[in-house]
């Protein structure tokens, strides 16, 4: 309000950004109490533990006595004594410096994490800022090189389309791919689309079925799935066994999994207690770090985190990005393989969602996310997706801009489409092999070209669906799909989904950070593990993998954009040495080196012919002469046109670059003190080159002059600066040292 009460107007700049779809993430403040911090919450106990007779009767202030379910399992199954006698003796800092120490062995730390309870592994961490938790995380990870995972999934559940997707997804690099169902029923049917595209795609993809636990371990004893991440846990009891759940169970399960040669990761993640209303006060990462000493005592291989499906309600909290980071190194540092979230949507803001990621991104993590999703967004039957299909040239671009492999790599257009095509027909071979409803014709055409699965055609799902259900009831096996496979003539992808069921029985995957490579091999922290020691060392982008990660479809031979510009008719210079005009109302027009010659049209697009025409033609509608010379000794545009003045007769002159850029000049100024510039050549046309030539006639026969209206494009630097550095090159190799410059001749 002013002195009088009348209301002062606000900032139209802050209107402006309240409406941008950032504000609608709402930001709040910590609140202890319900479990809404990231660290040292008011409930969190202080680290400790008790050991007697070589058992654990305390942990973290809690007597033996007073155990929950997840003390008693960590007690129990979880805790080395001898590695915890020899982590009393060390502090705090003594062991967050040793995790930042290129000199102190991983081997080292990890051993030393079986010795260190929920309490003192989150307070460790918690030391750590943003870049020394990454690179912990670089030198903690497991397996040597990083990975990623892909989610496939559509709306319509189309067999076609998820198996086309799940081959792009195999070619590109992913080493696991899942998928999920909206109808519980069709879930042997999706399991069967990804597990024949992706082997289509690559020989060795991993593939699973996000379903209820009974389903997938269904799906997993008939060998149409070869991993599982759906086993969830929880920091705290109550909401543990709010799901019919203890660590006995869940660890019971796992083992069904493994025992049936089925790699097994367990999923946590911050924000889920504080979500369910039971967090009892306690910070996010102390739950984190409970969960984690669950998974590990569990016997799993590996765990999903990263807050995952929770990512928003942490990113609401202050430092809420450096705590889901930090428990992915608590994850590392405890021996599991990572599969590092990245998967739901965390932000509307692309700055922000690409900002959270690039804490996982640059140090790597074994997979970079758990589900990028390999088709538009509207398909993601996952909640949407971080990342999605749309993305993948700016997720290619970034590996090329950093020099970091995160798992994907490029793939041309002609490979798709064959890769596309193949797979959609084997899963349509499949189906008509087994009786199972048909996958026409113009399904498989669509599923190789379509943006999503609105483009192709209804399925009838009530005969899907009773179909699938055959698959259970007569025990449908990944032998039976390879062998259909193999009397269709896809001998290829039948010999790679019989060579999935020799792993299984091989479980040679069941290592920590297993993963199987194009040639059926499998690399894991067993024989390929993360041995970082300094720079130089561990895993570096070089070589054959660091040519591919560069080799994007986008990238341009840069000599093109020289050659593009170099068709056209030439402007003729003649060997007439220009000499300075006699009349007062001459303008002189001054062309660059290779204008018209070696180079023909602009940046913009422009035909030179057209573009001095231009020139000409508003030069002369202002009254003056135009006169035409090439300057041949400089291609810096400001000397070009400052030549042209000298030899003007009214001193006044406009001077063109190759690339378009222009100046209009006067004999009496600086050679960088113009009258005007314009410098958006690819925003010129030829109305703005007549303008330009009105007004330097203008000037010549003493007319006041209003400036050319300019436009303004402030993405043109990024979209044309490299095809302005070559076309400038070109130019400049026109150049002739000294030399004077010509007439050019008329027409």
């Amino acid at each position: 309000m002013s002195g009088d009460g009348t209301p002062q107007p606000g900032s139209e700049r802050f209107r402006t950004r309240e409406r941008n779809p950032l504000r609608l993430e709402p930001l709040i403040e910590a609140l202890p109490g319900l479990g809404l911090s990231v660290f040292d919450g008011p409930a969190d106990p202080p680290p400790g533990i008790e050991i007697r007779d070589g058992r654990g009767v305390a942990i973290d202030g809690v007597l033996e006595a007073d155990f929950d379910v997840i003390d008693e399992f960590i007690a129990r199954h979880g805790i080395d004594m001898a590695a915890a006698a020899e982590a009393a003796t060390l502090d705090d800092a003594t062991i967050a410096r040793r995790l930042v120490d290129v000199d102190v062995p991983r081997a080292d730390l990890v051993r030393l994490s079986r010795g260190l309870t929920p309490a003192r592994l989150a307070r460790i961490v918690a030391r750590l800022d943003a870049v020394e938790l990454m690179f912990a995380l670089k030198k903690l990870r497991a397996r040597r090189a990083p990975a990623n995972q892909a989610h496939v999934t559509n709306r319509q559940e189309n067999p076609a389309l998820l198996a086309a997707d799940a081959a792009e997804a195999g070619l590109r690099g992913f080493a696991e791919v899942e998928t999920t169902v909206g109808v519980a029923r069709y879930a042997p049917f999706n399991a069967i689309a990804i597990l024949v595209g992706s082997q289509t795609g690559r020989p060795g993809v991993l593939t699973q079925c996000a379903v209820e636990e009974k389903r997938n371990l269904q799906l997993a004893l008939l060998g149409l799935v070869t991993y599982a991440e759906t086993l969830s846990v929880y920091g705290t009891e109550r909401v543990f066994v709010d799901g019919d759940d203890t660590p006995w169970s869940k660890g019971l399960l796992a083992s069904a999994y493994a025992s049936r040669g089925v790699k097994i990761r367990f999923t946590s993640g911050s924000g889920s207690e504080a979500l369910m209303g039971g967090a009892e006060g306690k910070s996010m990462l102390y739950l984190e770090a409970r969960c984690l000493a669950v998974i590990r005592a569990a016997g799993s291989q590996g765990v999903q985190n990263g807050s995952v499906s929770c990512v928003a309600l942490v990113l609401s909290l202050p430092a809420g990005t450096r705590e889901i980071l930090a428990e992915n190194v608590l994850a590392a540092w405890l021996d599991l393989e990572v599969a590092s979230g990245n998967d739901a949507i965390a932000s509307h803001s692309p700055i922000r969602k690409t900002a959270k990621l690039m804490g996982q991104f640059l140090p790597g993590t074994d997979f970079v996310t758990s589900g990028y999703s390999a088709m538009p967004r509207y398909d993601n039957m996952f909640s949407g997706g971080n990342y999605d299909a749309d993305d993948y040239d700016e997720w290619l671009t970034i590996q090329r801009d950093w020099q970091v492999d995160a798992g994907i790599e490029p793939v041309c257009e002609q490979e798709l489409l064959a890769v596309r095509r193949r797979a959609a027909l084997a899963v349509q071979a499949v189906f008509a092999a087994l009786g199972f409803p048909a996958i026409t014709d113009a399904e498989v055409e669509l599923a190789v070209t379509c943006v999503d699965s609105r483009q192709l055609p209804l399925r009838d799902r009530a005969a899907d669906v009773a179909a699938a259900d055959r698959v259970f009831a007569e025990g449908i096996s990944g032998v039976d799909v390879a062998r259909a496979l193999d009397e269709a003539g896809f001998c290829d992808v039948a010999e790679a989904i019989l060579g999935m069921q020799r792993q299984r029985v091989a479980a040679d995957y069941l290592q920590t950070s297993a993963i199987i490579d194009r040639h059926g091999g499998v690399v894991s922290a067993v024989n390929d593990p993360n041995a970082y020691t300094g720079p130089g060392t561990g895993h570096v982008l070089e070589g054959a993998r660091w040519e591919l990660l560069q080799a994007l479809p986008h990238v341009r031979n840069v000599r093109d954009f020289a050659a593009e510009a170099a068709v056209g008719p030439a402007i003729v210079a003649g060997r007439v040495q220009a000499q300075r005009g006699t009349s007062s109302r001459e303008v002189v027009v001054a062309l660059g080196p290779a204008f018209g010659d070696a180079l023909r049209e602009t940046i913009g697009g422009l035909d030179h012919m057209d573009v001095v025409a231009a020139i000409v033609e508003g030069i002369t509608e202002a009254g003056a002469e135009p006169r035409v010379i090439r300057v041949r000794r400089t291609s810096d545009v400001a000397f070009i046109g400052h030549d042209g003045a000298l030899l003007s007769g009214s001193g006044v002159a406009v001077g063109v670059q190759s690339k378009g850029t222009a100046v209009i000049h006067r004999s009496d100024l600086q050679p960088l003190d113009v009258l005007e510039l314009f410098g958006q050549a690819p925003l010129l046309t030829l109305e703005s080159y007549r303008a330009i030539g009105r007004n330097a006639g203008g000037y010549a026969v003493g007319e006041r002059v209003g400036p050319v209206p300019s436009n303004l494009d402030n993405y043109a630097r990024s979209k044309h600066i490299v095809r302005t550095t070559m076309l400038h090159a070109r130019e400049t190799d026109a150049v002739v040292p000294d030399a004077p410059a010509v007439e050019v001749l008329p027409g």
